[in-house]
């Protein structure tokens, strides 16, 4: 009989969820989560909308919890309340509308140990036709983000807007470092999270993602993007029957990042002009949202 001692259980990976009014997506994600590792997960459902029997259920039946958000207070806020619940030493933060593929949050997690400058690491996230989705994403040059929002709708292929869909494209199959990787569906390492002290809360919704790997590069750390783990993202399951809203709140939060990342006074004419930019394009996009076009 063998005296050697047991080996100790892996601690549980927080698993954070943020939804606004469930619907069936969330069971396909709790079902798909449940074949995606085969250590213990904490899942935390934070609820943003009306209470949610669904999300109730969801939750106990994987052994988690929901926390109330206490109203629509964003997603990055949302996210970093979930985050401190918890200190194991990874997390996840996903959207509700993902299915993972058997095995593929224990592939980001062995992509994290192997990798300790790692500080964020994402999936191939698939579209529901089975196209991939560019998820590993280059941080735009200032000529870049400026002559893209300026001209992306009325000049698709002007040489900016093509340069910086080219800088997204996730080509090839190996693991790669990126400039920032969709907040879909990213594994966080808790001591790179705490050193860049989670998601600006600024952001309502839209480009928390990009300013959080933006600063985890700053501060030294790398966004792995892991190919071989492989998610299917239905992309805006909670708003697209009303989506103006995320239009305006697309937008809000790209002004925001044009004056957070260019503060200084002598930046002025960028951000008035960058400003202009994008006060045109998001009417435009309005405009054809409401004419069902």
């Amino acid at each position: 009989m063998s005296n050697s001692p047991a080996a100790p259980s892996p601690e549980p990976v927080l698993v954070v969820c943020v939804v606004f009014n469930p619907g069936p997506e969330l069971e396909d994600f709790a079902t798909s989560l449940a074949t995606a590792t085969t250590r213990p997960v904490d899942l935390v459902v934070v609820n943003n909308g009306d209470p949610s029997p669904l999300a109730d259920a969801v939750a106990a039946r994987l052994g988690g919890t929901v926390l109330e958000g206490g109203g629509n207070v964003g997603y990055g806020t949302a996210s970093n309340a979930g985050l401190r619940t918890s200190r194991a030493p990874w997390a996840v933060v996903a959207n509700p509308d993902l299915v993972w593929t058997p095995g593929s949050l224990d592939t980001l997690l062995a992509a994290g140990e192997a990798h300790p400058e790692a500080g964020a690491l994402g999936p191939a996230l698939l579209n529901s036709d089975g196209t991939l989705y560019p998820s590993a994403r280059a941080v735009p040059s200032l000529r870049q983000g400026v002559g893209h929002a300026l001209l992306g709708r009325l000049w698709r292929s002007n040489p900016w807007s093509r340069a910086y869909r080219d800088a997204q494209e996730d080509a090839g199959t190996e693991e790669r470092a990126a400039g920032w990787l969709s907040g879909a569906c990213l594994l966080l390492r808790r001591t790179a999270i705490d050193a860049v002290g989670g998601f600006d809360e600024r952001y309502f919704m839209f480009f928390e993602d990009l300013d959080l790997g933006e600063r985890l590069g700053r501060a030294g750390w790398a966004n792995l993007y892991v190919p071989q783990a492989r998610v299917t993202h239905v992309q805006g399951v909670s708003w697209k029957a009303k989506p103006e809203r995320m239009i305006r709140a697309h937008h809000e939060s790209a002004r925001t990042y044009l004056h957070h990342r260019y503060p200084r006074p002598y930046h002025w004419p960028l951000r008035t002009l960058g400003g202009a930019a994008l006060r045109l394009r998001e009417r435009a996009e309005v405009r054809q949202a409401r004419s069902g076009v």
